[in-house]
C-alpha cells in the first residue's frame, strides 16, 4: 500500500477522532439537535432532488423520482425511530436486578456504502452513528463518490449551523480505492459494511469489530388464500421501485397452482409482462456476461432492459416489470438468483408445502437469512415460514421493498442494512440501527440472592428418569 494513501487516511481518521472527543461531551438534547440537523440535510427538498439526480447521473442505477421518495421516506422514518430514544448517559434501570445501563460511544465508525443507494444509505449510517456520539467516515463506491461527497458537504453545513464539529461526518478522499478503504477499516473503532459480499468479507477480515449484511435474493409466495389483486399490485410496486436497486426487492415469485392463472392475470393488469421462451434466453444472454451481472443493463427500467436486450414480446414498451418462467434453481439457472433489475422469476408449484421447499432451495443457492414474503389470509402460514426456513424476516401481505427496511405501518426499525444472521454469515439478524453504534456500560449492585434449590432445577428430571434425589 502506498505511503501517501495511508497518510491521507490517517489524516481523515485523526480529524474524526478530534471531533468525536469533543462530541462525546454532548448532552442528549444537543445530540438530538445534531441528529435532526443531519436529517434535514437530506430531507430538505432542494437537497433531496439534487442528490437523487446526481445519484442516477453518476451511477446509472435507479431513477430520480423513486430515489427522492427513498431519501425522504427512509430518513423521515429513521428520525421517527430516534425521536425520544436515549443514547446518552443512563438509558435503562432495572432496580429488581440491581442493574443500570449507560450508553457510551464506540468512537470512530468506518462505513462502506454501495452505489445502489449513494445518499440514503450513508445518510442512514451517519444519523445512526451520531445518535451515539460517534464520528463517521464514509467509504463510497467509486461510482457513488460524487453523490457521497455532496451529501457530506450538506451534512457538514448543517453541523456547522448547530455548532457541532463538521469533521464528525467525512468521506475518504478521492480517488476511492480498495487500499484506502482497507486502511480506513484498520484504523477505525467499528466497521459497518453494506454492499457486495466482497466488501462484507473484507470488513470481517479487517481485524476491527465489524457488522456486515448478507446477500439479498427475496422470495415471495402467493398461496391459495391470498387477496390476489392486492398481492399483485404490491409485488409490482415493490419490484419496480427504483428499478429494483434494493436488496429487498422480490427476485423470485412462487405461486401455488390453484391461483396461478389468476395471479398471472393480476400481475399483467399491473404492468408485468411474461417473456416468451425466446426472449427469456435473449435476456439471460444479455443480463449475465462471463457469469456476472451486466453493469450496463442492471437497475434500468423494464422497457429499457427490453430495448437493450432486443426483446420482442408484445407489450414491453409499457412494462413495469419483466416476468420469466422457471423451474430450476442454482448456478445453472441464474434467474433463480438476485438480478438487481425489474426482472421477476416465477415458479408454479402444487401447493404451500411445495412452495416452502422451492423457497428453501432458492435460499440455499442465494439470499439465505435475508427475508421472505407471503401473501395469504392464513396466519399460520407466516408462522410456519418463520419456524422452519433459514430467514430473519417474514413479511406478510406488504410491499416487500418498503416493509423489510422498516415502514410506517410495521414495527421494524427503518434501515437500509439488513442483518441476515449466521445463515447469511452475519453477526446480527436484525435491521442495523442506532443501538449497534453504542457501547453499553452496566452498573451492577448486589441484590437479594436468588439461588434455586437442586430440587427446583432437577426435580422433574430426577422423577422422569428415576434418579435418586440429591439433598442440597
Amino acid at each position: 500500500m502506498q505511503r501517501s494513501t495511508i497518510d491521507a487516511v490517517n489524516e481523515v481518521v485523526a480529524r474524526a477522532r478530534t471531533a468525536q472527543k469533543h462530541y462525546a461531551e454532548y448532552t442528549q438534547v444537543q445530540v438530538d439537535e445534531v441528529v435532526t440537523a443531519l436529517g434535514w440535510s437530506i430531507i430538505n427538498p432542494d437537497n433531496n432532488t439534487a442528490l437523487a439526480k446526481m445519484a442516477v447521473e453518476d451511477t446509472g442505477l435507479g431513477n430520480v423520482k423513486d430515489k427522492i421518495t427513498k431519501n425522504h421516506r427512509k430518513t423521515l422514518g429513521l428520525l421517527r425511530d430516534l425521536k425520544g430514544a436515549k443514547s446518552v448517559g443512563i438509558i435503562a434501570e432495572y432496580p429488581d436486578r440491581g442493574l443500570i445501563e449507560i450508553a457510551r460511544p464506540v468512537g470512530v465508525v468506518g462505513a462502506i456504502v454501495p452505489s445502489t443507494n449513494p445518499a440514503a444509505t450513508p445518510a442512514n449510517k451517519a444519523i445512526n452513528a451520531l445518535k451515539g456520539r460517534n464520528a463517521i467516515i464514509l467509504a463510497p463506491s467509486p461510482k457513488g463518490a460524487n453523490s457521497c461527497s455532496q451529501l457530506v458537504k450538506l451534512m457538514q453545513a448543517e453541523l456547522e449551523r448547530v455548532g457541532a464539529p463538521p469533521e464528525l461526518v467525512q468521506r475518504l478522499p478521492s480517488p476511492i480505492s480498495k487500499e484506502a478503504t482497507q486502511a480506513m477499516m484498520q484504523e477505525v473503532d467499528l466497521v459497518v459494511a453494506t454492499g457486495s459480499q466482497n466488501n462484507v468479507r473484507a470488513a470481517y477480515a479487517s481485524g476491527t469489530p465489524a457488522i456486515g449484511v448478507g446477500a439479498g435474493n427475496v422470495v415471495s409466495i402467493v398461496d391459495e388464500s391470498a387477496d390476489i389483486n392486492s398481492a399483485a399490485e404490491k409485488i409490482v410496486i415493490s419490484k419496480s421501485f427504483d428499478n429494483a436497486t434494493s436488496c429487498s426487492s422480490e427476485n423470485n415469485l412462487i405461486i401455488v397452482d390453484a391461483v396461478y392463472d389468476l395471479t398471472m392475470r393480476a400481475l399483467a393488469d399491473n404492468g408485468a409482462v411474461l417473456l416468451s421462451d425466446e426472449d427469456r434466453q435473449r435476456l439471460r444472454d444479455m443480463l449475465w456476461q462471463e457469469g456476472k451481472l451486466n453493469q450496463d443493463l442492471i437497475a434500468k427500467k423494464a422497457h429499457q432492459m427490453a430495448e437493450l436486450s432486443g426483446l420482442k414480446t408484445a407489450g414491453l414498451s409499457s412494462a413495469r416489470i419483466l416476468l420469466v418462467g422457471a423451474t430450476g434453481v442454482g448456478p445453472e439457472h441464474p434467474f433463480s438468483g438476485e438480478k438487481l433489475s425489474p426482472v421477476l422469476t416465477v415458479y408454479r408449484v402444487k401447493d404451500f408445502n411445495a412452495a416452502t421447499k422451492t423457497a428453501n432451495r432458492i435460499m440455499d443457492y442465494q439470499g439465505k437469512g435475508h427475508s421472505i414474503s407471503i401473501h395469504t389470509s392464513l396466519d399460520e402460514r407466516a408462522l410456519y415460514l418463520g419456524l422452519n426456513l433459514p430467514i430473519c424476516r417474514v413479511i406478510v401481505n406488504q410491499i416487500h421493498c418498503y416493509a423489510t427496511g422498516g415502514s410506517f405501518d410495521n414495527g421494524l426499525p427503518f434501515s437500509l442494512s439488513m442483518g441476515c444472521g449466521t445463515w447469511g454469515k452475519n453477526n446480527i439478524s436484525e435491521n442495523l440501527n442506532y443501538r449497534h453504534y453504542l457501547n453499553t456500560t452496566r452498573i451492577v449492585r448486589e441484590i437479594k440472592p436468588q439461588k434455586p434449590s437442586l430440587a427446583e432445577i432437577f426435580g422433574a428430571y430426577w422423577e422422569a428418569h428415576a434418579i435418586e434425589p440429591v439433598i442440597d
